[in-house]
């Protein structure tokens, strides 16, 4: 059963902050438990937001991960500029009722940041909670919905409570399915797409300078129609070719890394701490699965388009399309290939969409008891432990039969993975003055709990691509972003495995720093410089597992300490009976990092994997400071909190 949602007069906003997708997930799951309880609801980015229409909403919800070093995700950064106008005066929003949840990572410093300022800058401006913050952990054993689950209950009992729902009106029962306000449908004109040249490099034909602009969606500029249907960046929009694709563990070894190294003709300048996105494709066997669970081959090679299910929304302004489709070439093979995340672990609003789509009463009740409350450990252990994913359920599930029409509003986005580049100061360009960009890159495969094999979407494609393929990334600033006028402080490094990309690149880079900063100094003295470093000394403290294995870049160490003030700590885990890890060789050389951050007001950068990693380095900074500061286990503490209110505390884990 189809029900288009009746609303009452009450409407609601939900928006949101979103990185890699999950907090968009949330808002589009909080907006239709909205839906169901009769609030006309309206589901946006925060930047598509303009802040005097605050007030015109009954309710806003406001759901942000924390990015950075405490920052709102890319696309919130305008709204929380235009919401920290000075001019704006504490009664701004004194009429306007809110909740936020806030998605972060326990093992960062500032947890759950951005939510935290949001609320705070909120309240300042007279606004009123009207049900306390959630703040999810991705550390928590059991996910992000441990948390969710229960604020969500929480919100949906306070809101029925400050907005009963008129007499003879009910809540839209779950079993009703809440039809989209996006469906895709065929266009009139045939082509085709062969799968194999889809999954290896092609790509669908841009989009064109300018298509029909009504109706306007969201603040969607004129000469453009898909400038805001994505929550990625839809800046796909720097051609690289992939020159060198090579692994740099020996083939015995248990992990395969991948050194990669991409250059582009379009003039590209970044600095260490950027990160480029990779946009990665499905199999061509899994979209074939999928194509034929769900009875799609008919229309598989026939060109669509999105079309929106309902002319107005209750007078507010209608969303964008759940995807950004280019020109007029996408099948719905393209869809799948290309835009679709068959690979993914399925959400508990999976079950929830999917249940809607079966005959089968056992299957039914079955992806029903996966989205309730109750059941989220059981949920837990079917999804996430065996990181099952999205077309192994539709594979059990064979019931399941999903209209092509809705596919994008019932299966996640496959969105790009960010990595650390890896290549700064002279590596950053080719002989010809091109741009380049270095990879460090983890193939991920492994073993589940139900012995069978699972491959990273991203880091597969990537270990497949083949030299001399052309696609698109983009660039973004990550949480290590380092510029020029840090150069004089020292900086420590900390960055075992594959996370030593991003300090190489800073390596590299205050090297090229020091050159300049030398030449400058020859120039003003007539060559009579004093030969003396210009610039703070860099400490790295890199660890893996054998030195013979996994030491990357050994051999560009040896040249950084022959040209700069350089000098790299590896802890080599396996190599000796007792292990030895980046924290254990961060106490072993106690007196110099004092001596770097403490008296000199160094800086620390931290990236590799998050859990129990960060964590560790920050007790051994603390034991460091204790005991070569004689001081205080307090005093300590309060000195790496700091160096994190100074902005001198730099992570990137994942």
């Amino acid at each position: 059963m189809v029900m288009k949602d009746q609303p009452r007069d009450v409407s609601a906003l939900v928006a949101y902050g979103s990185e890699t997708g999950n907090a968009y997930d949330y808002a589009e799951e909080i907006g239709r438990f909205l839906e169901r309880i009769r609030f006309s609801t309206h589901v946006s980015k925060l930047d598509a937001i303009k802040t005097p229409s605050l007030r015109h909403y009954s309710i806003l919800i406001f759901v942000t991960s924390t990015t950075g070093q405490g920052d709102l995700p890319i696309n919130a950064r305008l709204f929380w500029k235009s919401l920290l106008r000075k001019k704006l005066p504490p009664t701004y929003l004194q009429d306007v009722q809110f909740s936020t949840f806030g998605l972060g990572d326990s093992s960062y410093p500032k947890f759950n940041w951005a939510a935290r300022k949001l609320h705070k800058r909120l309240v300042q401006l007279g606004a009123n909670e009207i049900c306390p913050r959630g703040e999810a952990d991705e550390q928590h054993e059991e996910g992000l919905d441990a948390t969710f689950v229960p604020w969500s209950t929480d919100l949906r009992q306070h809101l029925l409570t400050k907005f009963p729902l008129p007499d003879g009106i009910s809540p839209i029962p779950e079993e009703v399915f809440l039809e989209p306000k996006w469906k895709l449908v065929l266009r009139s004109c045939v082509i085709s797409h062969p799968a194999d040249a889809l999954a290896n490099g092609d790509h669908e034909a841009p989009p064109p300078a300018f298509e029909d602009t009504e109706p306007r969606y969201e603040t969607e500029p004129a000469q453009t129609v898909n400038a805001n249907a994505s929550i990625e960046s839809a800046n796909r929009g720097i051609p690289v070719k992939l020159d060198v694709n090579r692994r740099v563990t020996s083939d015995n070894h248990w992990q395969d890394v991948r050194h990669l190294v991409f250059t582009s003709h379009v003039p590209v300048d970044y600095g260490p701490g950027y990160v480029l996105a990779i946009y990665p494709k499905n199999l061509p066997e899994e979209v074939d699965q999928l194509l034929k669970q769900m009875d799609w081959t008919d229309v598989a090679d026939r060109p669509i388009s999105f079309t929106p299910t309902r002319l107005t929304d209750g007078g507010s302004l209608y969303p964008s399309p759940p995807i950004s489709l280019s020109g007029t070439s996408t099948t719905m093979r393209t869809l799948l290939t290309e835009h679709l995340d068959l690979t993914a672990i399925p959400r508990r609003s999976f079950f929830s969409l999917v249940a809607h789509f079966t005959d089968d009463q056992f299957h039914k009740d079955r992806l029903l008891e996966f989205t309730k409350p109750e059941y989220i450990d059981e949920l837990y252990d079917y999804t996430t432990r065996p990181r099952r994913s999205i077309l192994e359920v539709l594979q059990e599930f064979e019931s399941v039969k999903i209209p092509w029409q809705w596919a994008a509003s019932v299966l996640p986005e496959l969105r790009g993975r960010q990595f650390s580049i890896a290549s700064g100061g002279q590596l950053k360009k080719t002989r010809e003055g091109n741009a380049r960009f270095e990879l460090l890159v983890a193939i991920v495969k492994y073993k589940t709990v139900i012995k069978k094999i699972r491959e990273g979407v991203c880091t597969r494609y990537l270990a497949a691509l083949s030299v001399g393929t052309r696609i698109n990334v983009s660039l973004q600033k990550g949480g290590l972003a380092t510029t020029k006028a840090e150069a004089k402080r020292p900086v420590v490094m900390i960055g075992p495995g594959t996370g030593v990309a991003p300090m190489r690149a800073l390596a590299w880079e205050r090297l090229q720093w020091l050159q300049e900063m030398r030449a400058q100094d020859e120039a003003k003295t007539n060559g009579q410089a004093n030969g003396k470093p210009s610039i703070g000394e860099s400490f790295l403290f890199f660890g893996c597992r054998n030195e013979s294995a996994d030491y990357f870049y050994r051999d560009e160490w040896q040249v950084l300490r022959d040209q700069a003030p350089f000098e790299i700590f590896p802890a080599f885990s396996r190599d000796q009976h007792q292990k030895i890890y980046v924290q254990d060789a961060i106490r072993q050389q106690g007196p110099t990092v004092h001596r770097l951050l403490s008296v000199l007001n160094g800086t620390v950068c931290v990236c590799g994997s998050s859990g129990k990693m960060p964590q560790a380095v920050r007790a051994a900074l603390i034991d460091v400071f204790e005991k070569c500061g004689h001081t205080e286990r307090d005093a300590a503490e309060w000195s790496l909190e700091r160096l994190e209110k100074e902005g001198r505390y730099k992570q990137e884990t994942w």
